[in-house]
C-alpha cells in the first residue's frame, strides 16, 4: 500500500472506488470509510499546530483530494469538505476553536448559503434557520451555518458554530448523483449561539478572520472563495483522469460490434484518448498556476484582491467545466455498455453532473465577476468572491 500524500494511500482511493456502489445506496459515506478517513489523519491536514494539528500549506490538499476522486467522486467531495473545515474552524477565535478542536476528529458539515436569522441577544445571538445541501451531516458531531446577523437596521452576514445536536437533520437527499455525501437539510430553532462562536463573512472572504492574525502560518490567510472553489473542483478533475484512464483500459479490450476490430486500432478512438489527456494536463497546470500565485501572497503576507480572487473562482469553474466535458466525450465514444450500473463510468458522469450545479461553479457568473473585475468595473457587494 502506497501513501500518495496527506495520510491517503492507493489503498483508501481503491477501497474508495470498491464501496462507491455502497456508498450511493446508503446515501452517505459507508461507516468503513469513515473509520479509514479518520484512521488515515486527513482531517488533520489543516488544523493548526497549537493544537496538535499538521498547518500544512493550503494547497497541500488539493491532490488528495483529487487522487480521492479516482475512487468515489461523492466520498472525495465530502472527505475532502470534512477536511476543509478543519480550516474554517481555525478562522474563528481562539474560544470557538479549543472548544472544538478539543475533542477530535472535528467533523463538520458547513451549509453556507444564509438562510438562518441571528437576533441579538446578550453574549451572542438567538438563531433559527433551514440549511440545505449540508455534505456529510450524517457523520457530523459539529456544524458551522452561515446567517444573517444582527438588528434589522444593521444586519451582517456571518457563520455560526454550533454543536451537531444543536440542529435536527431532515432526509431530503434523494437525487440522481452525488448520492453519498448526505447532504440533507438542517433545522435549528431559537438556539442561542455565544459571540465567540461567531465570524462576519466579510473578514473570511478577505483572508482577515479572527484565526488568521492567531496563527503563524499563511495557510490561514487564504480567502475562503478561492479555498472553497478550488478544492471543490478536485473530485470533478480526479473523476476525469479516472474516467480517461478506464476509457483507455477499455479501447484495449473492446471489439466493435459489426466491425469486427479491436477499438484500439480505430484512429479516432486514439485521438478521443489524447485528447482527453491534454486537456487534463492542462487543468493541473492551471490549478497549479492558481494556486501557487494565491500562495504567494499569502506567504508574503499581503491581502488577495478582488481580481485574483475572481480568477481563482473562475479557473475552478473552468476546471469542473471541462471534467465534465471529458468525461462526456469519453463517455459518447466509449459505447452503450458503459451505462450498465455495474459500469463505475456512468457513477463518474452522474456524480461530476450534479457536481457541476454548485453555485460557486456557475461558469457564466464566474467569467462576468473576472471579466468586470479586469475592467476595472465595481460588483456587487455580495459577489461571491
Amino acid at each position: 500500500m502506497l501513501i500518495t500524500q496527506a495520510g491517503i494511500t492507493d489503498g483508501f482511493v481503491t477501497a474508495l472506488g470498491e464501496r462507491a456502489a455502497e456508498a450511493e445506496k446508503l446515501r452517505h459515506l459507508p461507516d468503513d470509510t469513515v473509520r479509514d478517513l479518520i484512521a488515515s489523519g486527513f482531517t488533520e491536514l489543516l488544523v493548526p499546530a497549537r493544537f496538535g494539528g499538521q498547518q500544512a500549506p493550503f494547497p497541500d490538499i488539493f491532490d488528495p483530494v483529487r487522487r480521492l476522486g479516482h475512487g468515489c467522486t461523492s466520498s472525495a467531495w465530502t472527505i475532502g469538505f470534512l477536511a476543509l473545515h478543519n480550516w474554517m474552524l481555525a478562522l474563528f477565535g481562539e474560544q470557538a476553536q479549543q472548544e472544538a478542536f478539543g475533542s477530535r476528529p472535528f467533523l463538520a458539515p458547513a451549509p453556507l448559503a444564509p438562510t438562518g436569522r441571528g437576533l441579538p441577544v446578550d453574549g451572542g445571538i438567538r438563531l433559527s434557520g433551514r440549511w440545505s445541501w449540508a455534505t456529510g451531516v450524517m457523520h457530523g458531531n459539529w456544524i458551522i451555518v452561515a446567517a444573517l446577523c444582527g438588528p434589522d437596521d444593521g444586519i451582517y452576514p456571518a457563520l455560526a458554530l454550533l454543536p451537531i445536536s444543536d440542529v435536527t437533520v431532515e432526509d431530503v437527499w434523494h437525487t440522481d448523483g452525488m448520492r453519498a455525501t448526505g447532504s440533507n437539510d438542517a433545522i435549528a430553532t431559537d438556539v442561542f449561539v455565544p459571540e465567540h462562536r461567531l465570524v462576519k463573512v466579510a473578514d473570511i472572504y478577505a483572508g482577515t478572520a479572527p484565526g488568521a492574525g492567531l496563527h503563524d502560518s499563511a495557510t490561514y490567510r487564504w480567502p475562503m472563495v478561492p479555498a472553497l472553489a478550488l478544492l471543490a473542483a478536485m473530485p470533478a478533475l480526479g473523476s476525469a483522469e479516472r474516467v480517461t484512464e478506464s476509457y483507455a483500459q477499455r479501447l484495449a479490450e473492446r471489439v466493435l460490434p459489426y466491425e469486427g476490430v479491436m477499438q484500439k486500432d480505430k484512429p479516432i478512438a486514439q485521438a478521443h484518448l489524447a485528447g482527453a489527456q491534454v486537456r487534463l494536463r492542462s487543468l493541473r497546470g492551471l490549478l497549479a498556476d492558481t494556486a501557487g500565485e494565491i500562495e504567494e501572497i499569502v506567504v508574503a503576507g499581503d491581502s488577495v484582491e478582488k481580481p485574483v480572487r475572481a480568477h481563482a473562482r473562475l479557473a475552478a469553474a473552468h476546471i469542473v467545466a471541462e471534467s465534465r466535458a471529458v468525461i462526456g466525450d469519453l463517455m459518447g465514444a466509449g459505447g452503450a455498455s458503459i451505462h450498465f450500473l455495474s459500469s463505475p463510468m456512468q457513477r463518474f458522469k452522474r456524480d461530476v453532473d450534479v457536481l457541476a450545479g454548485h453555485v460557486v461553479f456557475d461558469y457564466d457568473t464566474s467569467r462576468e465577476l473576472a471579466g468586470a473585475l479586469a475592467l476595472g468595473m465595481k460588483i456587487p457587494r455580495t459577489s461571491m468572491i
